[in-house]
């Protein structure tokens, strides 16, 4: 969970650096938001993935315990 706030944190704090990137007209600014957030929603999708295949994995442990 902390992960998934952590990451949201950076998606963000990405988007607001493009803002102001785009009001400055700061070029450099611009990219390094772009980056952030699309780091951000990288991250946060890898860790959905693998909550994903852990849920499954318990899933299954608990269907073979049956």
């Amino acid at each position: 969970m902390d992960d998934n706030i952590r990451n949201e944190a950076q998606e963000w704090k990405g988007k607001a650096k493009e803002q102001m990137g785009d009001m400055t007209d700061d070029e450099r600014m611009q990219d390094e938001g772009q980056s952030e957030e699309m780091s951000g929603k990288a991250k946060n999708m890898g860790q959905k993935a693998k909550d994903k295949a852990s849920e499954m994995g318990q899933k299954a442990k608990d269907a073979m315990n049956k």
